[in-house]
C-alpha cells in the first residue's frame, strides 16, 4: 500500500441520489415524487401529527400527571467511579475534594442543574477503600456510611444555581 494506491473501503462512501436532472437518468420527470397531490409539492408535506383534519390523536387522550417546576434535579456519582478516578491518580486525596475538583478532573459535566449526589454503586464488586473528605450537595446513606467507614468526611453544602456557575467557573465573576 502506498499514497499512490490509497483507496476508501468499498461501500464506505456512497453517492446520494440525484433526482429531477432528465429522464436518461431514470429519476427525472416526476423525481420519485409520482404525480399531482400535495406530496409531489415543494414543502408539502402536513406538519408531524396531522390527521388529515380528524382530531389528532395527542388531543383525543386527557392530560396526565404533574412536573413539579420546583424539582430538585441531581447530577449522580456512584462511590466506584470516585475511586478509580483515585486510583488513576486523577483526583487528589490528601485536601477536601469539591464539586468543582470533580469538574476539574472531568468526573462530571460542569452543566449541574442543582448540585451532585454521591451514590454508593458498586461496579463488580469493587468496593470503596479511600480516604477522602468531600463536599457535595447530597449523599444517600449507604455512601455516607462507606466513606466515614474508612475514616473519610462527608458535608453536605447548598449552591443555587448561580452559587454553581460562580464555584465552577470563578474567573467570570
Amino acid at each position: 500500500i502506498s499514497l499512490s494506491n490509497l483507496k476508501d473501503n468499498p461501500g464506505s462512501k456512497t453517492w446520494r441520489l440525484r433526482v429531477g436532472r432528465g429522464r436518461g437518468g431514470g429519476m427525472g420527470k416526476t423525481a420519485r415524487r409520482g404525480y399531482n397531490g400535495q406530496k409531489s409539492r415543494s414543502g408539502g408535506a402536513p406538519r408531524i401529527g396531522f390527521e388529515g383534519g380528524q382530531t389528532p390523536l395527542r388531543l383525543t387522550l386527557p392530560k396526565r400527571g404533574f412536573v413539579n417546576p420546583k424539582r430538585m434535579v441531581f447530577t449522580p456519582l456512584n462511590l466506584w467511579k470516585l475511586q478509580k478516578w483515585i486510583d488513576d491518580g486523577r483526583l487528589d486525596v490528601s485536601k477536601t475534594l469539591t464539586m468543582k475538583d470533580f469538574v476539574d478532573a472531568r468526573l462530571i459535566d460542569p452543566r449541574v442543574k442543582n448540585g451532585l449526589k454521591l451514590l454508593a454503586k458498586e461496579m463488580d464488586g469493587h468496593a470503596f477503600t479511600a480516604k477522602i473528605n468531600v463536599e457535595v450537595s447530597r449523599v444517600s446513606a449507604a455512601a455516607k456510611e462507606a466513606i466515614e467507614k474508612n475514616g473519610g468526611s462527608v458535608v453536605t453544602v447548598h449552591y443555587n444555581r448561580l452559587g454553581l456557575r460562580a464555584l465552577f467557573y470563578p474567573q467570570k465573576f
